[in-house]
């Protein structure tokens, strides 16, 4: 399988800055990020501070973005992440427990910007990516039509923060 498994959970979105869309049984959380040293701490201390560090082999964290969660509308768990973030993009599966997921970093040279290939994944590939995060009973619970209305509202808001990003302001 592709990708590094971590045995923690990510970082929850910050509900100050994301906005959720309701979406055929999903909510799709659009959030501009920051991560750096000071939210990991914050996030993270004792065994799984220690494996978050010794992912990132001593380097200073900075890196920022829009981040795109999308999570169960019954069980609110997260199953999906993309990170579209400007240094390390990538995206996770997180597996129901809520503490293991899979990060694949994204390979921006060879596949482009990751906002349309992030919309894509969702409109064509959902089925796969959910049921690899463990959400293969989600699955079969949602409405595709909703799923495709909400996904143009999440592009909506995406593609703003991404601007405002661009103009160096804070968006959520």
């Amino acid at each position: 399988m592709t990708g590094t498994v971590y045995t923690v959970a990510p970082i929850p979105p910050d509900p100050e800055h994301t906005t959720w869309v309701p979406a055929g049984g999903l909510s799709i959380g659009v959030e501009y990020r920051l991560l750096d040293e000071a939210g990991i701490a914050a996030n993270y201390e004792g065994r799984e501070l220690a494996e978050i560090r010794a992912a990132v082999q001593d380097r200073v964290v900075q890196d920022n973005g829009v981040s795109i969660h999308v999570a169960g509308a019954h069980d609110g768990h997260e199953y999906l992440r993309f990170d579209l973030f400007e240094q390390q993009p990538h995206y996770h599966y997180i597996e129901p427990s809520g503490e293991r997921q899979t990060i694949v970093q994204y390979d921006r040279v060879a596949m482009g910007d990751m906002l349309p290939w992030a919309l894509h994944q969702l409109r064509h590939r959902l089925q796969p990516m959910l049921e690899r995060a463990g959400g293969a009973e989600l699955f079969a619970k949602l409405d595709r039509a909703g799923i495709d209305a909400g996904l143009v509202r999440v592009e909506e808001l995406a593609r703003r923060a991404e601007r405002e990003l661009a103009r160096g302001s804070r968006a959520g």
